[in-house]
């Protein structure tokens, strides 16, 4: 009697459960069950029953691996629980004070129980399961936010598609890390260079470079191996009293973890796992760069709290820097977007820390001269993680007797400008400005870059090859461009080209701030460009602004302010300038200077900045030029006083003589004369009234939920523009919350308090109300 051939559903069921079993055996046990060949021979089987019947493919069927099509970009995901950062530990010692401390805050005498864990060098994930199933895999990116890789995280075999068991919990967030074994970063070398590819430097470039990638069926392609360290959010059942309880859970849910990881009681017990792992290292499949150390019991964990975004639970002890010798070479001079020279150590090709070393940073000519080195000595490189290498000493009696002295060059390597020292002494600029072509390209880089003009599409690769086929000579040519020439680049397109059109377009209403650090103005960060649009309130009056009021805007100092002077008086710079407003370019701003700025410009401080920019004012202090210009108010009134040769302001006897030998000397008087002037045009274009005309300053907000018209940092930007100050979360002195889509727990506070709310429609509204517009869609 022959037995009954199961159906298909019930074959393929047996199947797909047969081989997850198979991969938790494998993956999270390190006890196969059967031979490959065994596996290999089920699999086939698998993929034969579901190519029949492709209604019964589920999405955790082990078969469900090989990639997807390829994608456009990554979505952004925001961690629910921030990934935060370690703090570090580099000696015994440091440890020793770690665990004092730890002891101390929890006022226990005897020793702590920890685990200690290998510090994976790999990239590290955070992997979302609901009710058993995969849904998100996500990288940790800045710690608040991701990117979306769940395509790509599918693809590696040790990640279950679903959890062991009948009752996995109905929420679990597991944080880990993604590595790439040596033996498989080899084979993926060789398979590279036989095609003609690029080799990886490293297994942890590979590992990276392969989970963010578009394409994920490449990503199915490459040796990539998980293991959980950590528990984000659980729901659904209880958390164990202790981590390392969570980490049997997580391999009971067939989540591999490192099989290294151990339960220590006392410091000497993480010592000792230290120096056994760190000696052993070399012998490992995958790199490390150090050991993790967190206190086992939660409720310990919960009392000890965070530092900063740093756990005080939890330390890295990192394995010691990484020092070898070899030949300096050559001296190459790279030109950085600001023009500054950065010598460049030519190297013997070295390997240190797994990684071979040919180029490492010297700093500056100074260093070089600090160090006395030459080329042609032997000199010593430090590698230390993902640190630059840098050459840190040379061994002088290596010295060969051509060895040969480093100079600072005459002319750029690049452009053959002129070069100059700061009046720091150190840095080395060239002066090619936007002729420079180093300069060029990385300013056009910086110009689109996210946190300037934020135009998508327009990358590094795209920027160089804009700039090698002279289509762009500096960021005016950049709105000058058409679709046509764009869709003709090399791995370009009609739909790019046409996609990249619309986000330059779309970027010509950006905010003046944006567009202040999106030119590059030397010196001038994001804090600082905020500061020039609302004080100045647009473009136009910047750019007329001598350097006595760039003085007056806040936490902007005497180089900060000749920087800034120094860039608007380049014609070249004011050409570009031009030739982005008649291209389109408008700068959103207030439109009108502060008032609480235009207020600020007393006589008395421009007489200050003067001052500390040269005019020579001996023995006249603050104070006394605070008081002659709250007396003579005016230029012209001061001027009239010395003239007659009479002070009635009530300063001591000799100060007037003294200003006048002040205003005599060089332009002085001119340049007063000037910023006087500018300061009454701003005066008149200012709201009226005293103080500070921004309506909500002293106001603080909060920003919850998902907003549909413009994003969070858009929204908190129009809002500190109106003065108010935006904050991650709600308490009694919250002014108002707006609330987008999914808003949570800060909206149910804010009802709580009786904080008032704001919808999206009422915040758009609102801002419409004060003259702000929304971005482009």
């Amino acid at each position: 009697m022959t037995s009954k051939k199961p159906a298909p559903a019930d074959e393929i069921r047996q199947l797909r459960d047969t081989l997850n079993d198979w991969s938790y055996r494998y993956y999270t046990l390190d006890d196969p069950a059967v031979p490959d060949a065994e596996y290999d021979r089920a699999y086939r089987r698998l993929q034969e029953l579901e190519e029949r019947h492709p209604d019964l493919v589920t999405a955790d069927s082990p078969t469900q691996r090989v990639g997807d099509t390829p994608l456009d970009a990554f979505d952004e995901v925001r961690h629910a629980v921030p990934m935060l950062s370690l703090g570090n530990a580099f000696s015994d010692d440091e440890l020793r004070d770690f665990d004092q401390r730890v002891r101390e805050r929890l006022d226990v005498s005897g020793p702590i129980d920890y685990v200690a864990e290998p510090k994976l060098d790999g990239l590290a994930v955070s992997l979302v399961y609901e009710n058993g199933e995969l849904v998100r895999g996500a990288t940790r990116g800045d710690g608040e936010t991701g990117e979306d890789i769940t395509a790509n995280v599918r693809t590696i075999k040790s990640v279950p598609l679903r959890l062991r068991g009948k009752t996995p919990p109905t929420l679990l967030e597991v944080r880990g890390e993604v590595v790439m074994p040596h033996s498989g970063f080899e084979a993926l070398n060789r398979r590279q260079q036989e095609a003609g590819q690029k080799v990886f430097a490293n297994p942890r470039n590979a590992a990276a470079g392969s989970l963010r990638q578009l394409d994920s069926r490449i990503t199915a392609e490459r040796p990539l191996e998980f293991y959980a360290y950590s528990v984000a959010r659980l729901e659904g059942e209880d958390w164990p009293d202790t981590h390392s309880g969570m980490l049997k859970r997580l391999r009971d849910l067939n989540l591999r973890v490192n099989p290294e990881i151990k339960e220590c009681r006392g410091l000497e017990a993480l010592l000792s796992f230290y120096h056994d792992i760190l000696e052993r290292r070399g012998r490992l499949d995958y790199d490390i760069d150090g050991v993790v150390y967190k206190v086992d019991r939660f409720d310990w964990q919960r009392d000890l709290g965070f530092v900063s975004r740093a756990p005080r639970w939890a330390i890295a002890h990192k394995f010691p820097a990484q020092e070898e010798l070899t030949v300096l070479n050559d001296v190459d001079w790279q030109v950085g977007r600001t023009g500054a020279l950065t010598p460049v150590a030519k190297l013997e090709p070295v390997q240190v820390g797994g990684v071979t070393v040919s180029n490492a940073t010297l700093h500056n000519i100074d260093e070089i001269g600090r160090l006395d080195i030459r080329i042609g000595d032997t000199v010593v490189v430090y590698r230390a993680g993902d640190v630059i290498p840098k050459v840190v000493r040379a061994l002088p009696e290596r010295r060969p007797k051509d060895a040969r002295e480093i100079h600072l060059p005459d002319e750029c390597p690049v452009c053959g400008s002129e070069i100059l020292r700061a009046d720091d002494g150190v840095v080395a600029r060239c002066t090619g400005g936007l002729i420079c072509g180093a300069q060029r390209r990385e300013a056009i880089k910086h110009f689109a870059s996210r946190r300037a003009m934020d135009i998508e599409g327009l990358g590094d690769k795209l920027v160089d090859a804009l700039v090698d086929q002279g289509l762009v000579d500096n960021v005016a040519d950049l709105y000058r461009l058409k679709a046509e020439d764009v869709a003709d680049l090399e791995r370009m397109g009609e739909k790019s080209a046409d996609n990249l059109m619309k986000a330059l377009e779309g970027s010509k209403r950006t905010r003046l701030n944006r567009v202040l650090f999106a030119l590059g103005i030397l010196q001038i960060g994001e804090e600082t460009a905020k500061a020039l649009a609302d004080c100045f309130g647009d473009l136009e009056s910047i750019r007329r602004a001598p350097l006595l009021l760039f003085l007056q805007v806040p936490d902007v100092g005497r180089e900060v302010a000749k920087a800034i002077a120094a860039f608007f008086a380049e014609d070249h710079n004011e050409k570009v300038i031009d030739d982005l407003l008649a291209a389109g370019l408008e700068p959103q701003s207030a439109g009108a200077p502060s008032r609480r700025f235009v207020d600020a410009l007393t006589l008395g401080a421009l007489l200050r900045g003067a001052k500390s920019l040269g005019m020579p004012l001996s023995g006249l202090g603050d104070k006394s030029l605070d008081a002659l210009g709250r007396h003579y108010r005016t230029l012209d009134a001061l001027l009239a006083a010395v003239e007659r040769g009479e002070d009635d302001s009530g300063a001591r006897a000799g100060t007037l003589e003294k200003l006048a030998e002040g205003l005599r000397a060089d332009d002085w008087q001119a340049r007063l004369r000037e910023a006087e002037k500018q300061a009454a045009a701003l005066a008149e274009r200012a709201p009226a009234g005293g103080g500070d005309e921004r309506p909500l300053e002293g106001q603080t907000w909060v920003l919850t939920g998902t907003l549909s018209r413009l994003t969070r940092s858009e929204a908190k930007e129009r809002l500190e523009s109106l003065g108010a100050k935006v904050a991650g979360s709600v308490s009694k002195s919250t002014a108002r919350v707006v609330a987008g889509e999914a808003a949570g727990s800060k909206l149910e506070k804010a009802g709580k308090l009786g904080v008032d709310v704001m919808d999206e429609d009422a915040f758009v509204h609102f801002l419409a109300g004060h003259g702000i517009s929304l971005p482009e869609q």
